[in-house]
């Protein structure tokens, strides 16, 4: 089973991240208001980085690892498109 861990950039400058074994249909969720309640209120998001894994397991200890970073560290993550964003 693949499975990804993803970051999304809220409409108020913040960051989110989680994991799914479906990429697209997560992301639609998020943006119906149908995914996280921390992004619910903060519609849009959009998609900024994703990593995929064979397992569940890694992918969700790759998303307490990214969890864990500052906001800089973050969007150094993420910095080839730090350009359209920030």
């Amino acid at each position: 089973m693949e499975a990804y861990t993803y970051m999304l950039y809220c409409k108020d400058g913040s960051f989110y991240t989680g994991w799914t074994n479906n990429l697209q249909k997560r992301l639609a969720a998020h943006n119906e208001g149908k995914g996280a309640k921390y992004t619910r209120v903060r519609l849009p998001v959009k998609l900024v980085y994703y990593e995929r894994y064979s397992s569940k397991s890694a992918a969700m200890h790759r998303e307490y690892e990214i969890k864990q970073l500052t906001h800089g560290e973050k969007m150094s993550l993420c910095s080839d498109l730090n350009d359209k964003l920030f």
